[in-house]
């Protein structure tokens, strides 16, 4: 079997749906693999997009590998598959297209000067690239048939915090448009703040939702008219993906962030979702603990990554100790502060 490898043009509509078409039939797929993915973020970080897609002779498509080329003054640069997703490493359906897809990748890499290339989930890309099962969890679930269902899949002590946080004077809303992009940015900058880490652009979160159109939404939980709560989810095959969500100060006293996520597998449900995809956390960390106690099993996730000779492994981990000084200071900047500097960091991070 003869294996090509070709630079895909986004641009083209019909490309982009050839693509689509053929990830959603992969079981291996997921939505930062799709040509929608790589546009947002190309869009809203101003980072550059590769997308190799493997090729059979007669032109049908083995496998593909979204890249995005990350630089940064800070980080360096890289090559990332996928920039700013969880997954999005090789999807292939055969071991010559794997390689063929591993060797592109490396091969694009090196043309650009990026000392290393990392991709996030796959099959082994080969021998000479390192793995790392040790550092991410990913954790997914069924969702239940109905609310009092899903209650009783969150073990005891968890569920009686959502039972609490369903008692309170809080609402729910779910939207896309101008005043809930304002109010999920607004609670997602001050979570990330406090936690000590920079804001991605509102442009990214941006050029998503009009990326994925109806397959994507915001869901805010307002106490008293104010947003306290917010996530920005993804809807895919079935499964829901809360991505970017975060709480203001107020939101723990009120379990806040419990009432927003039993209120989106609710909302998920609707939707037709059987799968809750609650993303991945750092192994040891309180976000971790937080989906663990919700009925989520842990699962490791397997990361790869290949550097030039010589090169430094680029760090990017906020656990990282090296980090500690300056995150000890993040948290301590003004919110206004930390939302004009933010943009400019993250969008480097990748």
């Amino acid at each position: 079997m003869t294996i090509s490898v070709r630079h895909a043009d986004l641009r083209d509509k019909a490309e982009r749906g050839r693509l689509a078409a053929w990830i959603d039939g992969h079981p291996g797929g997921t939505p930062f693999h799709l040509p929608e993915w790589s546009i947002a973020v190309a869009t809203g970080c101003r980072q550059k997009s590769h997308y190799l897609v493997a090729e059979r002779r007669g032109g049908d498509i083995a496998g593909v590998l979204p890249l995005t080329e990350i630089a940064s003054p800070l980080f360096g640069r890289a090559l990332v598959s996928t920039g700013f997703g969880v997954g999005g490493g090789i999807l292939a359906e055969q071991p010559l297209a794997v390689a063929a897809l591993a060797q592109a990748g490396w091969r694009r890499a090196t043309e650009l000067r990026c000392p290393s290339i990392d991709l996030r989930g796959g099959p082994c890309p080969g021998e000479d690239w390192h793995r790392d099962y040790a550092t991410y969890l990913g954790f997914v679930r069924r969702l239940a048939a109905d609310d009092e269902t899903e209650l009783l899949a969150i073990p005891r002590k968890q569920r009686a915090e959502v039972r609490k946080a369903l008692a309170a004077d809080l609402s729910v809303e779910v939207g896309a448009d101008r005043p809930a992009r304002r109010a999920h940015y607004a609670v997602y900058a001050e979570s990330v703040r406090n936690l000590g880490t920079p804001v991605f652009p509102a442009s990214l979160f941006g050029a998503v939702l009009d990326a994925f159109g109806a397959e994507a939404d915001i869901l805010t939980v307002r106490f008293q008219g104010r947003p306290i709560a917010s996530v920005l989810s993804l809807y895919w095959r079935g499964t829901v993906y809360p991505y970017w969500g975060g709480g203001a100060a107020a939101a723990r006293s009120l379990r806040a962030n419990d009432r927003m996520y039993f209120a989106l597998m609710a909302h998920a449900r609707a939707r037709g979702c059987a799968r809750f995809d609650f993303g991945r956390s750092k192994a040891g960390t309180g976000p971790a603990a937080f989906k663990k106690n919700w009925g989520f099993t842990p699962e490791p996730l397997v990361y790869f990554s290949r550097h030039a000779a010589g090169a430094e492994p680029r760090s990017i981990n906020p656990m990282d100790p090296k980090y500690r000084l300056q995150i000890a200071a993040w948290k301590r900047l003004p919110l206004w502060a930390a939302n004009r500097l933010g943009p400019w960091i993250s969008r480097g991070l990748g």
